[in-house]
Parts: C-alpha cells; structure tokens; sequence
C-alpha cells in the first residue's frame, strides 16, 4: 500500500508505493484542494531519481510544482534500483522487469488516490523505455498518453561508446553546453545523481531491437521530444520519419525539438518550455478522449504537430559534470 508521505522543501512529498511487494520511492505534488485533472506520473532516466523533476536549484522549472498548478496530480516515481529500492536491488531490474514494477505501483497508487480523467505517462531517456514498455502491455491501468524525452529509438553512438562500464559515460553527450543551465543547477545535482544499476547498463545496446516489437503494440497518442544538443539519440529526418512509422496504432503520433536544451532537459533553462508544451499535449489528451466517439484507431500519416526538424550544433566542450548516462 501507498506508504505514509514527507514534505520535501518545495512543497512536493516523498511516499513510497507497493509494487507488488518492492517498496518504491516517489515523489508526489498534488493541486490545492479539488480532485485533479489527472495524473502526471513522471519516469526519470539513467543515473537520476525522481528529485529530476523538481528542480531545487530553481522551483519554476520544476514539473512538479507546475503540473499541480495547472490542476493535475504529478507523481515522479524512483525506478527499481534507485534510491528506496536500491539497497534491496543493488543491481537494479532489467527493463521487461522494471515495466512490471511500474505497472504494479500504479495499480497500488490508482488503488488509494483519485485519478481525475486518467494517467499520462511523461518519461525522459531510459525511463522513456520503461514507460513504453509498460504502455505497450495491455494489462497496464488507463492510459491518456505518453510524452517522452531524450530517448529514441537508434542511437548516434557506437555500441562501445555506449555507458555500459560503470563510469558515468561521456558526460559531454548528458549535459551538451554549459550555458544551457541555470546557475547552481550543479550544486544542487548532487541529491538526484545516483549509479546506474549493473543490469540497466546491460541492456543499453538492446534497445533498437526491442524498439522495433514494444513501438506498435502502443495504443494511446505519443509525443517524443529531442533537445536541439541531444547527443545520444540519432534524429536527423530519416530517423525521425522511421521513429514515428513504428508507432502503427497509435492514434496520434508527434515528434519534435526542444530549442535551447541539452539531453537533461528538465534540468535546464528549457525546462519550463518543455514541461508546459508536454502538459499542453496532456489538454490535447484529454480533448480527445471527450470529443472522439469510441471507434475503432485511426492513426495519422503524419506526425502532428508537424516535426521541426532543425540541425543541431555539435555540443560544446563543457567542465566536469554530475556523473549520468545516456538511456
């Protein structure tokens, strides 16, 4: 059961969920008085836990306390390995292992909370794999959609340039260029880094493979958003065009760039952008799922909004960073 919650500094708080008998951490931020909206559950990526989504350095860039602002309960989950869980699974879940666990301490949470309209997944790198993985098994609870950054579905890299010794990877490649953050935003990074569990690392190099069968098997509207610096993930036009056509029943299916920002988007100064434009995509969600007659899906044949398709600048060098891989 849903375990008993402690304020953190910004007003968001720390419960721990039943993932059919793992403990998981989360952080919880919920609208001043009234039922929400819905329910943003938010999946951090590799090398992060939660606190990824409630920026400390600067609280208006946080999805927490935004998403509660705008009448939605925001709930960042700390993945299998992370921070409650981590004593317990040193090495952490494989990423088949780790979607059975999210979708347990949903059913836990959606048990003991009211949801308002429904969930709406917001991912960012591996959690971005996590959550497309729980999205494509049908057993998962009610899903309004999923928005996803930093994570696509061929990487820019070579496979052994991928993280997968326990090194924090190239750093160069998570942050992309200084001044794409806020002042202290790496003071304050150090209560968020964590290691990246063994079997996480593992499975880095699989995940074009399993892109390909988990992609169709979505059922609910999907953005996916690249920084302009994203540095791990290939998304030139063609990638981007591939990406999108593995998505066949998605209804609705939108890929797009994130201006002025780095891999770790939600930690720098785009965060606020990104966040409002995902939880736009949450209001389109929801108009759907009130003006669309129930009928059999009809996907788009092409992404929508359009995809703006900009080249990005290589990234520039940068000082040494809070150690993170790519997802």
């Amino acid at each position: 059961m849903t375990g008993p919650a402690h304020e953190s500094p910004h007003g968001a708080r720390r419960i721990t969920l039943d993932a059919a008998g793992l403990p998981l951490s989360a952080l919880l931020s919920e609208p001043p008085g009234g039922s929400p909206r819905a329910v943003v559950v938010a999946v951090h990526g590799g090398g992060m836990n939660a606190g990824y989504f409630d920026c400390r350095a600067h609280p208006q860039q946080s999805l927490l306390t935004l998403g509660a602002s705008l009448g939605h309960t925001v709930l960042a989950v700390d993945r299998p390995g992370y921070r409650h869980s981590a004593a317990r699974l040193p090495e952490g879940q494989g990423l088949a292992e780790q979607a059975l666990s999210l979708r347990a301490a949903l059913r836990d949470f959606t048990s003991r909370h009211d949801t308002g309209a429904g969930l709406f997944l917001l991912a960012h790198s591996y959690g971005g794999k996590v959550a497309l993985t729980a999205a494509a098994d049908p057993g998962s609870p009610h899903l309004l959609g999923i928005d996803i950054s930093g994570c696509g579905h061929l990487y820019a890299v070579e496979p052994h340039e991928l993280p997968t010794a326990h090194n924090g990877g190239q750093l160069r490649r998570s942050w992309g260029p200084l001044r794409l953050y806020p002042s202290g935003t790496f003071r304050e990074s150090g209560s968020i880094v964590e290691p990246v569990p063994a079997l996480e690392r593992a499975e880095l190099a699989r995940w074009p493979l399993l892109f390909r069968s988990t992609a169709p098997r979505v059922r609910v509207p999907v953005r996916l958003t690249f920084a302009e610096h994203e540095s791990w993930w290939r998304h030139d036009d063609e990638a981007l065009d591939d990406l999108a056509a593995h998505f066949t029943a998605a209804p609705r299916v939108s890929v797009e760039r994130q201006p002025g920002a780095g891999h770790n988007i939600s930690l720098g100064r785009a965060a606020r952008a990104y966040h409002l434009r995902a939880l736009a995509f949450l209001e389109d969600c929801l108009a759907a799922r009130e003006t669309t007659p129930a009928s059999p899906v009809v996907r788009e044949t092409t992404p929508a909004p359009p995809v703006v398709r900009e080249t990005a600048p290589a990234p520039q060098a940068v000082h040494p960073l809070p150690s993170t891989v790519a997802s």
